[in-house]
């Protein structure tokens, strides 16, 4: 099996796996108890905290607040942030952020979209002009969950503030985490991340929030992390999620060159005769997305799966909404034909040039093959 559809989800790293074991079968106690178990739980959480929150930021500014997905980190912010005159976000947001932002609409909040640039990045100038004394919320994805294209969120989030500084703003940084070399300014008040999209297991995220802003919780109980998300702790999820993290951020610059070269050479491989590049050159070397006119994705997915070859066709929270087009593909210009034809291939820093290479073969003859017969 070649798998190519590592921004849906990754597979879980074994010895992350095996060094948070003992927090499933050994130290399995509730985190809030007052024995000795629960009390070294507790700080076990605390440090998983402070060491992933170092990652990426500065724990004199920031906090971070343990769910259990970026979706649920998405919905905190959104929810949490955008409660009055409008809130401005892109046409290219993942689902979180799109279905949040559009409840906020039937709660009577005003949404503006900004448009998108032909590989998906937002048209910043569009974002800003949106804009004004009402604003409370922006919200930028930092990579494309479809595309790969990357939002510079530090100039961004900079010029939202400059235009009014006390406008709240947040990143979807799910596809960034661990794969990006980058630090949160000042500016970002919020940024969601994912255990399972860097190795972790599914059922573990984070919102990071600066520390003097207030917010009110989405889930209510216990009053678990800070009163903002109650519920029993993961502490399985939240140590593998941990040590996941670390793993990724002290390998992040040769896996994002290994990973890069990979990204060239399936780019180069693909019949360009046949495939329509979709993701620009300067896109996430972790995320590439094509498309073959007149062809559905979906045919062209099962086939390669019939192959041994595991790949997307644009965001896998999206399989369920009805319409038949990506709306994120559509908002950058792509005509139907090309955008019914969409694979979206997305690598991992494990993957080999012997399954990229073999990738490229399959989808080559798949393709071809089918524009032969539709001739």
């Amino acid at each position: 099996m070649i798998y190519l559809d590592n921004a849906a989800t990754t597979k879980p790293d074994e010895e992350c796996l095996k060094r948070a074991e003992k927090y499933l079968y050994g130290e399995f106690f509730n985190p809030s108890a007052l024995y000795k178990g629960g009390y070294n739980l507790q700080r076990e959480i605390r440090v998983a905290r402070e060491n992933i929150l170092s990652l990426i930021a500065d724990n004199e500014n920031f906090e971070l607040i343990f769910t259990s997905c970026g979706t649920e980190a998405d919905n905190m912010a959104v929810f949490g942030a955008g409660r009055r005159g409008n809130v401005v976000t892109t046409s290219g947001e993942h689902s979180a952020i799109f279905s949040a932002v559009n409840e906020l609409k039937q709660r009577g909040i005003e949404v503006r979209f900004a448009s998108l640039n032909a590989d998906g990045s937002v048209n910043k100038e569009h974002l800003l002009s949106l804009i004004d004394e009402k604003t409370s919320l922006v919200s930028v994805i930092h990579v494309s969950n479809e595309t790969g294209a990357i939002n510079d969120i530090a100039a961004i989030s900079k010029a939202v503030k400059a235009k009014n500084k006390f406008t709240y703003f947040h990143s979807d940084g799910v596809q960034a985490f661990g794969k990006i070399p980058f630090k949160l300014t000042k500016e970002v008040d919020f940024y969601s991340v994912s255990a399972h999209k860097i190795g972790g297991i599914k059922g573990c995220g984070a919102l990071i929030k600066r520390k003097n802003i207030i917010i009110k919780p989405v889930i209510y109980g216990g009053g678990q992390e800070k009163g903002l998300r109650s519920g029993t702790e993961n502490v399985f999820g939240i140590k593998n999620f941990e040590f996941a993290a670390m793993k990724k951020y002290s390998q992040i610059k040769e896996n994002y060159l290994k990973t890069k070269a990979l990204h060239e050479l399936l780019r180069n491989g693909l019949d360009k005769t046949i495939f329509t590049r979709i993701s620009g050159e300067s896109c996430s070397p972790y995320i590439l997305c094509v498309g073959a006119e007149g062809l559905r994705g979906e045919t062209v997915l099962h086939e390669a799966d019939d192959r041994g070859l595991i790949i997307g066709t644009g965001s896998a929270c999206s399989s369920n909404e009805k319409n038949r087009f990506s709306r994120t593909i559509l908002a950058c210009g792509i005509g139907e034909s090309l955008a019914d034809g969409v694979l979206r291939l997305s690598l991992s820093s494990e993957n080999t040039e012997e399954e990229v290479e073999k990738a490229t073969k399959i989808l080559n003859e798949i393709v071809a093959n089918r524009k032969a017969i539709m001739a």
